[in-house]
């Protein structure tokens, strides 16, 4: 199948198709306005670099059909996405055309580089030069003129007239006026070096998916299912179900997401989330399909399989951010959609220009054949998705997902960042340290209320309280008519646990408890309170106090970022006491603190952070950092926090390491400055070298090579960011 079918929309669906017989960034423009005119569709965005084209589409039985129907149509091969993953990708695939030009243009070319006088017979040189111009040539044609009757040009249009034009000139030139010197050998040449342009672009189009390509090569073709009589069955991975359970050998990739029933092991996990180690997994750890296990047998249940594993995931975003056009693109589209029009004008007027000063029909068509062929928007159609390919492709490996073009492309103008406390700048993972019940309250028993309370809640603070009853031996029977009051507490029907704020809008006295209060809250404890309904209210049962830990290298990584000159914020919803204490740990100062902040607030602050044109980064993991996320020019997600997160933001972490939003900014900054070099070349190129043709300085051989030249050296451009590394980004920026 061809089709990614998913709900953009709740009357919309997305088609992921293949398109066949692209060249340049006209092709790219004539493709999205064939596509926009279907009735249905809603939005249609075509990539150059994946020769892909992703449609927003009103469902309906003929949908599909129409849309590759209309493709046809504009001229193009509609085709499977998949069709890329099985082409051919040796490096010398394709690459005999161009040998075959090659082998018979050198000849035409040989007297010219020599310095002989002596051109060979005519006849020879037609014999040479007519099959590269019409065998070898032909997907000039047939492409330029599928163009033609579209209604458009492309660049195998401008390769068809110049290289005909040269052809026939030289025809004329023989045959009419029986001259030996001709202008085979340039049309020859001519469709030699764009076949080699193309050739070696093709190369460096293969390693800017090369990220989507290690990913998919993750899966393992098949998976050990355990049979109810213990042994082993060997069943493909697509036969395989959440809840089967299956052993993974030694050495072996994990095959689904799941959960370690028996054995421990070591893990690489470095292609998903870009950690270096492997990583120590025992009875209850959770495995992600796709790594590899290391000298362990172990036996997992599967909790999520084919495209709802953390793998399909991760591929879904890498795809979807290189589908993605960016915004700084709409400018290349504007002069694509006119680009190859205009070099036929100045072609023609060329023509006419020598014409008139009295050169000859022989020079005015040299010249003119030299505009055509020099030409390029093939650069221009590249030079942002192959960069945008390029860095989200690298940022993958490195554990940064990247979700849209749009949030790279906004990453680098980021001047401040918020921040989550806990499980972002923490390990996440507080620890009941204090529990004081109040003055004639058995501890044993308040502590067994607090945990059944909590008992069915997944909140780090809920956790950390069951763990501490269940260390003492206590039983814990869930209460009923459990209710989560967000950025409260919890609340049952005989007691309420909750935040200290919460207790006094229900006007439950503290005095009690002062002093541990104070104490507490100056040491940089998370206090809570336990309350019980009774006769005439609410009555304190207990003071709880959690303690948390910064994460290893998070102070650090805020050095880091305030070093390029970012402005740093945490927002916690803790007391202002601990949240200081916290602060200063990370090395924060008091007025880059907001504390006490509700859930339901924090989009509002991150709002607030935005005035005056500031550019914000928020960087959460949980439910309740989904809506701040949302509200930020580009969220941040830890890929270690949840779901509703990770879809919230613009960029995900695949782990919970602050120093990957170094990583993701600076990688942004990187990629954003690619796109601007290859846009700058792209111009500078055509801008310099259409005239210079135009004037008769550059002949169609030599603006051969530059245009086949022009194509290689944005993609080689682009191809530098794969170098990039956590490890080799630069501390500072002013």
């Amino acid at each position: 199948m061809d089709t990614t079918i998913t709900s953009a929309l709740p009357s919309a669906s997305t088609l992921d198709l293949g398109v066949g017989g692209m060249t340049c960034a006209s092709c790219v423009s004539r493709v999205e306005r064939a596509l926009k005119k279907v009735p249905g569709v809603q939005d249609a965005t075509v990539n150059l670099a994946t020769e892909s084209a992703r449609v927003v589409f009103a469902p309906s039985d003929d949908a599909e059909a129409r849309i590759r129907r209309a493709v046809r149509n504009a001229g193009y091969e509609p085709r499977a996405v998949e069709a890329a993953a099985t082409e051919d990708l040796s490096p010398w695939a394709g690459f005999g055309p161009v040998a075959a030009g090659a082998v018979l243009s050198l000849p035409l070319l040989l007297p010219m580089l020599g310095g002989m006088h002596a051109a060979l017979p005519a006849w020879l040189q037609f014999l040479l030069a007519t099959p590269v111009q019409f065998l070898l040539g032909a997907r000039f044609y047939r492409a330029g003129w599928h163009a033609l009757k579209a209604g458009s040009g492309n660049m195998d249009l401008l390769v068809a007239i110049g290289t005909s034009a040269g052809w026939t000139l030289s025809m004329w030139l023989w045959l009419a006026r029986g001259q030996q010197h001709l202008y085979f050998e340039a049309s020859a040449v001519v469709i030699t070096l764009v076949l080699l342009g193309k050739w070696l672009e093709a190369r460096a189009k293969r390693q800017t998916t090369a990220a989507i390509r290690a990913l998919q090569s993750l899966r393992p073709e098949t998976a050990h299912v355990l049979q109810r009589d213990g042994s082993e069955a060997d069943l493909p991975l697509a036969e395989v179900l959440a809840g089967d359970r299956l052993a993974v050998r030694a050495g072996e990739r994990v095959p689904a997401d799941g959960v370690i029933e028996q054995g421990e092991t070591q893990v690489d996990e470095s292609m998903l989330t870009g950690e270096p180690l492997p990583v120590a997994k025992g009875v209850g750890a959770r495995l992600t399909g796709g790594s590899i296990n290391g000298e362990g047998r172990v036996v997992l249940q599967a909790t999520a399989v084919g495209s709802e594993s953390v793998l399909a995931h991760i591929i879904r975003l890498v795809e979807d951010a290189q589908a993605a056009k960016a915004p700084i693109q709409r400018l290349v589209d504007q002069v694509a959609a006119v680009f190859v029009p205009v070099v036929l004008a100045i072609a023609a007027i060329t023509l006419a220009g020598w014409l008139l000063t009295g050169s000859g029909i022989e020079v005015a068509l040299v010249h003119a054949v030299a505009v055509l062929v020099i030409a390029c928007p093939c650069a221009l159609g590249l030079a942002t998705p192959a960069a945008i390919m390029a860095g989200t492709g690298v940022a993958a490996r490195q554990g940064i997902l990247v979700k849209d073009a749009q949030a790279l492309e906004l990453a680098h103008r980021v001047d401040t960042v918020a921040f989550d406390k806990t499980g972002t700048l923490t390990v996440g993972q507080p620890r009941l340290v204090a529990f004081v019940a109040a003055p004639g309250v058995d501890e044993a028993t308040a502590l067994a209320a607090a945990a059944s309370v909590q008992s069915g809640s997944e909140h780090p603070l809920a956790r950390a309280v069951v763990a501490a009853a269940q260390e003492r031996g206590l039983s814990v029977v869930a209460a009923d008519a459990v209710r989560a009051v967000p950025g409260r507490g919890t609340e049952a029907d005989d007691y309420l646990i909750g935040s200290l704020r919460w207790m006094q809008e229900l006007g439950v006295s503290l005095e009690p408890v002062r002093d541990e209060v104070d104490r507490l809250q100056g040491e940089g404890a998370t206090l809570s309170a336990l309350v019980q309904r009774v006769t005439d209210g609410l009555a304190l049962r207990a003071l709880l106090a959690f303690a948390d830990e910064p994460k290893a290298g998070a102070a650090e990584a805020l050095a880091a970022l305030r070093a390029r000159g970012l402005r740093l914020v945490l927002i916690s919803g803790d007391n202002r006491a601990a949240a200081l204490v916290m602060g200063r740990r990370l090395g924060l100062a008091p007025e880059e603190i907001q504390a006490e902040v509700l859930p339901g607030d924090k989009s509002a602050r991150v709002a607030a952070l935005r005035a005056g044109g500031h550019v914000v980064a928020m960087v959460g993991d949980g439910v309740n950092d989904a809506p701040a996320l949302a509200a930020a020019d580009v969220g941040i997600a830890m890929g270690t926090g949840t779901d509703v997160a990770m879809h919230a933001a613009g960029i995900t972490l695949m782990r919970g390491d602050v120093g990957l939003v170094e990583g993701a900014l600076d990688i942004s900054r990187r990629t954003v400055h690619k796109i601007r070099q290859n846009l700058f070349w792209a111009f500078a190129y055509n801008v310099a070298g259409i005239p210079l043709a135009a004037l008769g300085y550059l002949s169609p051989v030599v603006a051969g090579a530059a245009m086949a030249a022009s194509s290689v050296s944005v993609l080689t451009n682009a191809l530098l960011l794969k170098r990039w590394s956590l490890r080799h980004s630069p501390p500072a920026r002013g």
